[in-house]
């Protein structure tokens, strides 16, 4: 049965094959070792439900068949990377098309199984594919909490910030600037507040993690 819409709530394993038999079973297989599973028999189909934008920070990773009517899965894979999906992928392989699953690793699928399937080895690449998940969306929502955060600065804080990032000293930063020493320590002051943060060292930390724009 397949799934009209994608209302993420949890870790989701998604599968994308033509065949109903090979859904049914990677279905059976995922469901019995505890992931929650929902299926689509083809690409478009796929990219229809799915809308990442709606669910951040969505754990989730998906199972596709290389060949399929239509879409292919090689061309979904595609579409995924022009998108910048944080999706990690294994494609699904028949006999003959381990050269092209090869290839498919080379542009960010994590790895490929070949039917009939492995149990243990199947549910050993669907984990590894959500701990990759997992690490990612985390440092996609610190880039994002950062991101948030050196936005409250002002054009000339992000001016100050940029120079402490260069290793400027205060006085050297008033002068870049044509500005008073008071001022630039002023602006630091202000510029630790806002981002939350008690040291240079975590100053540099944070600012370097999500490098600031010039205003």
């Amino acid at each position: 049965m397949n799934s009209p819409n994608l209302a993420i709530t949890q870790e989701t394993v998604f599968v994308v094959d033509d065949d109903e038999a090979v859904r049914d079973s990677l279905r059976w297989l995922l469901e019995a070792n505890g992931y929650r599973v929902q299926c689509f028999a083809g690409a478009e189909q796929f990219l229809e439900a799915w809308q990442p934008h709606q669910h951040p920070g969505q754990i989730a990773c998906l199972i596709l068949d290389v060949r399929m009517p239509g879409m292919s899965g090689l061309e979904l894979q595609e579409r995924l990377i022009a998108d910048d999906a944080l999706l990690p992928i294994i494609f699904v392989t028949g006999h003959g098309d381990v050269p092209m699953a090869v290839s498919t690793m080379k542009k960010g699928a994590m790895d490929f199984i070949e039917k009939p399937f492995d149990e243990a080895e199947l549910r050993k690449l669907v984990e590894r594919m959500l701990d990759r998940a997992r690490s990612e969306s985390s440092s996609v929502q610190q880039q994002r909490a950062t991101s948030e955060r050196l936005s409250k600065l002002t054009a000339r804080e992000h001016q100050v910030l940029e120079r402490i990032i260069a290793g400027r000293l205060n006085k050297q930063i008033a002068d870049d600037l044509g500005i008073s020493i008071k001022t630039v320590e002023a602006h630091r002051a202000n510029i630790m507040e806002k981002l939350n943060v008690n040291t240079v060292a975590d100053l540099l930390r944070l600012a370097l993690s999500s490098k600031p724009p010039v205003p």
